[in-house]
C-alpha cells in the first residue's frame, strides 16, 4: 500500500486520471466494498477507530460526527452530505490541489461517506474562483453517473445518490458550516444558532454532514486499506497522513503530503521548502493558515500534529504555514490579516463586526507611524474581547490569534514603531 494515498494519482501539469485510468489504479473499489460488503454503521465504526480527523481546520473526529446523524428506517429524510470546498483561508490551497489533481478520489469519497450516514443528496460547496477544479468536477461526476456510481440503485444494491456541485458567491464567513447552509440555501451567509447542530437539524431543516475536501479525500483509503494501515501512516496518536504548504519568502513553496504528526516546524521549512531565501532568516509562522498563533524559534522543533501544536501555543488548523521573514514587517503582515478578516465578517454580531475594523485602524496607524502606546493595550484588550465565547462563531475568535501572536512575540516591533513613528520596513 502507498504511503500518499491523497496524492498518489496527481500529476503536476497534466490532466487528472480518468474514469478508466482512475478505476485501473484502484479507484471506486472502496465504494463496491462499502456498499457490498459493510454496512453503514460498518463504515462510520471504521472511519472512527481509523482516528480521522477533520483537515478544514478545527480537528474534529470525523467518525464521531458522523455518528450523531439519525439512523434507520424513522430517520428524517432526505439525508445530505456537503464537501466544504470554499477554502478561503490565507495561505491555504491544499484542497485546490486534491480537486483539480483527482476530482475522482474526492467523488469517490463523497460517495462512500454518503453511504455511511446514509445521504440522499450530496453537494460540493465550490470557492467560484476555482474554474479549473470546477472543470474537472463536472467531467468526473459526469464520468461516475454514466459509469452507475451515482444516481438510482448504484451498482445494483439499492442505494441511491444524487451529486451536486454548487458556485459559491466566494466569503470567508462560509467556511463556518452553518453559513455554508445559510448560503446554500440562498440565504445571507451568516452563522445560526448551535443547537441544534447540522448532524440533526441542518440543510432545509434535515440531518446534515458537512466535511472539508482533504476529510473526504481521506474516506475510500480507509475502506480500502483497513484501520491498522491507516493509523501506521501516521506518527502520532490519530491516523492518516496530511498535506502540508508552506508559503512566504522560502526557496520552494509548495504542498506536500506527509505522515501526520511526521515532521516539525524545521524540517518542513529547511527539508521541503528548500529553507529561506538567501539573506534572510526566519522569524516566526502562522502554523495553520491566517487564523493561528505564530510559533517562534523556540517552537520550531514542534511535530506537526493537532496536540502537539495546541501544546505549542497555536492550531495546527489547515496545516499550510505562512512564514513570516526578518526582512517583513510584522505588523504590516498582522494588519494585512486584520484587513481580510475585517472585509469578510458578516457583520452579524457586534463584536466581529465592529472589533475586526477597529482593530484594524489601530494597527494601520502603528504601521504609519500615528500610533500610540495606549493603542497596544486597546488592541490586547481588543483580542480578549473578540475572543473564543465572546463572539457568534469562530471568526473573530480566529482573527485575533496572529494579532495576539505577535504583540506577545515581536512586542518590540510594535514599541519601536510608535516610538520612531515611522514603519522601519519602509
Amino acid at each position: 500500500m502507498t504511503t500518499t494515498p491523497l496524492t498518489q494519482n496527481i500529476r503536476p501539469g497534466r490532466e487528472p486520471l480518468s474514469l478508466k485510468e482512475y478505476e485501473a489504479a484502484g479507484g471506486y473499489q472502496a465504494l463496491r466494498k462499502a456498499i457490498k460488503e459493510l454496512s453503514p454503521t460498518d463504515v462510520q465504526t471504521m472511519v472512527k477507530d481509523a482516528r480521522l480527523l477533520g483537515r478544514g481546520g478545527a480537528g474534529f473526529p470525523t467518525g464521531l460526527k458522523w455518528s450523531f446523524v439519525p439512523m434507520g428506517p424513522d430517520a428524517p429524510r432526505p439525508k445530505y452530505l456537503l464537501c466544504n470546498a470554499d477554502e478561503m483561508e490565507p495561505g491555504t490551497f491544499k484542497d485546490r490541489l486534491l480537486i483539480e489533481g483527482d476530482p475522482h478520489q474526492l467523488v469517490e469519497g463523497m460517495i462512500v461517506a454518503s453511504y455511511a450516514i446514509q445521504a440522499d443528496v450530496a453537494f460540493i460547496f465550490l470557492r467560484a474562483q476555482y474554474d479549473r477544479g470546477a472543470e474537472r468536477l463536472r467531467r468526473a461526476i459526469a464520468e461516475a453517473y454514466s459509469a452507475g456510481y451515482l444516481g438510482k440503485n448504484i451498482l445494483g444494491t439499492g442505494f441511491c445518490l444524487e451529486l451536486q456541485m454548487h458556485e459559491s458567491a466566494g466569503r470567508y464567513i462560509c467556511g463556518e458550516e452553518t453559513a455554508l447552509l445559510n448560503s446554500l440555501e440562498g440565504r445571507r451567509a451568516i452563522p445560526r444558532t448551535k443547537p441544534p447542530f447540522p448532524p440533526v437539524v441542518g440543510l432545509w431543516g434535515k440531518p446534515t454532514v458537512v466535511q472539508n475536501v482533504e476529510t473526504i479525500c481521506n474516506v475510500p483509503h480507509i475502506v480500502n486499506g483497513g484501520v491498522s494501515w491507516y493509523r501506521a501512516l501516521s506518527r502520532c496518536e490519530d491516523g492518516g497522513t496530511k498535506i502540508y504548504g508552506v508559503s512566504g519568502k522560502v526557496n520552494r513553496p509548495g504542498a506536500w503530503e506527509l505522515p501526520l504528526g511526521g515532521v516539525t516546524v524545521r524540517q518542513l521549512i529547511e527539508e521541503r521548502a528548500g529553507g529561506m531565501r538567501d539573506g534572510l532568516k526566519c522569524r516566526g509562522v502562522l502554523p495553520g493558515g491566517a487564523s493561528t498563533d505564530f510559533l517562534v524559534e523556540q517552537h520550531f522543533d514542534t511535530p506537526m500534529d493537532f496536540k502537539s501544536v495546541a501544546k505549542a501555543g497555536s492550531r495546527l488548523g489547515t496545516g499550510t504555514m505562512i512564514v513570516l521573514d526578518d526582512q517583513t514587517c510584522p505588523v504590516g503582515m498582522v494588519l494585512n490579516l486584520t484587513h481580510f478578516f475585517a472585509t469578510e465578517s458578516c457583520g452579524w454580531c457586534t463584536p466581529c463586526r465592529e472589533g475586526l475594523p477597529y482593530m484594524e485602524n489601530m494597527l494601520r496607524a502603528i504601521e504609519e507611524g500615528r500610533g500610540e502606546e495606549r493603542d497596544l493595550a486597546a488592541l490586547e484588550e481588543h483580542c480578549r474581547w473578540l475572543g473564543p465565547g465572546m463572539t457568534f462563531c469562530p471568526l473573530a475568535p480566529g482573527a485575533v490569534e496572529p494579532v495576539q501572536s505577535a504583540l506577545k512575540y515581536f512586542r518590540d516591533d510594535f514599541e519601536r514603531h510608535v516610538r520612531e513613528k515611522r514603519c522601519p520596513w519602509r
